[in-house]
């Protein structure tokens, strides 16, 4: 079965209220209307995930719910501590213990990780923007199978300024 793994960035968040902690910050105008185009483009494209792995962020949750709105159905958000300040061995965690049934999963969190996660994944040093999202597939029986350096495909990525 082909796997599809989007690596997602939180749109663009507020630094206008020093009274809130990193993980409290908010999106920002931009932020709002980008989520939303990633999620247009997503469905569009056929990668409508069936499971959102993603950091418990202010930003990333208010990402998540931009884009979920646009989603022919209800899709399953876990919000993981671990992705707040991840590194790649929070997802090396992670994506083992997806469910077999799961074919498309994003991933939504914050840099440096996810640069590097997709260059670990598949090979290429791209730079991951607010609310950019990289495009991952790969042939995989069983997501116990995919921590594979360099295996995956990078078919696409999108970038809200681009739409």
């Amino acid at each position: 079965m082909t796997r599809r793994l989007i690596i997602m960035r939180h749109a663009k968040s507020s630094w206008n209220s020093p009274a809130l902690s990193d993980h409290g910050r908010a999106l920002n105008g931009r932020g709002r209307s980008d989520a939303p185009k990633v999620g247009t483009v997503l469905v569009e494209r056929g990668w409508t995930p069936e499971l959102v792995l993603s950091s418990d962020s202010q930003r990333t949750r208010e990402t998540f719910a931009g884009m979920s709105e646009l989603f022919p159905s209800v899709v399953e958000a876990r919000f993981l501590p671990s992705f707040y300040h991840a590194g790649l061995g929070a997802v090396q965690d992670e994506l083992p213990a997806v469910p077999d049934e799961v074919a498309c999963l994003l991933v939504l969190g914050h840099n440096p990780g996810w640069e590097d996660l997709v260059d670990w994944l598949a090979g290429e040093d791209i730079v991951m923007k607010t609310a950019n999202a990289a495009l991952l597939s790969l042939d995989l029986e069983s997501w116990r199978a995919a921590l594979q350096p360099g295996k995956w495909k990078l078919e696409d990525i999108i970038r809200p300024r681009e739409l």
